[in-house]
């Protein structure tokens, strides 16, 4: 049952909601847009003419040659295999496709990057340069890092450095220390095997937590 639901992920796209309007005028070659999509927020670079080129993970071409299928708008359920598979590509979408019903927010990312902006043509050159298949990496190198480095010359993504943040936090700290310690004897005494070298061990592993938090 579960085999067949994940094979489903393949082949079934998800239903959406009709796209809105959206006016073209509002929006400039080399500019940075963003909307939110599944679990973060997806960002591309405005190429004109209706194209946005963005970095987006997608499973399809893994599994198919198909080049008219793989062409069409990527749903979410591709996007989300594609994050797993690591496999994505830079690709050319129109406004509707890339949006995917969702508002468009447009350079907001000027007011929180220090650096300025690139000219607007040497943004989208950029952008176009990159276009192909891409190793896709959810920390080291997503939709963010793209455009980043094609607007403002540094590939960098503040969604990645807020999640490994939290993450940190949850993970990486005091009380973990001390849990990791306790939990380290009792399991140790539970399986009989107390040794200088385990416990040695265990300290080592809690001195770490404690010393990143």
């Amino acid at each position: 049952m579960f085999l067949y639901q994940l094979l489903n992920l393949f082949f079934v796209a998800s239903k959406k909601e009709d796209d809105p309007k959206y006016d073209l005028s509002l929006y400039k070659r080399g500019d940075l847009l963003e909307v939110p999509r599944t679990l973060f927020t997806h960002f591309g670079i405005y190429l004109g003419d209706n194209r946005v080129a963005h970095l987006i993970p997608d499973i399809l071409p893994l599994i198919s040659k198909n080049k008219s299928a793989i062409a069409k708008m990527v749903t979410n359920n591709r996007l989300l295999v594609g994050v797993i598979a690591k496999v994505a590509s830079v690709r050319v979408d129109s406004v509707a496709d890339f949006a995917y019903g969702s508002e468009i927010l447009v350079n907001h990312m000027d007011k929180v990057c220090f650096q300025p902006p690139l000219d607007g043509d040497e943004v989208a050159r950029r952008a176009e340069k990159l276009l192909g298949p891409v190793t896709y990496s959810l920390l080291w190198y997503n939709c963010e890092h793209y455009v980043m480095y094609c607007r403002y010359g540094m590939a960098i993504s503040y969604q990645t450095y807020q999640f490994c943040t939290t993450v940190r936090k949850m993970f990486f700290s005091r009380m973990s220390a001390y849990l990791t310690a306790l939990c380290g004897v009792g399991t140790m005494l539970y399986l009989g095997c107390v040794t200088p070298l385990t416990l040695l061990l265990n300290l080592l592993i809690s001195f770490t937590i404690w010393m990143a938090a």
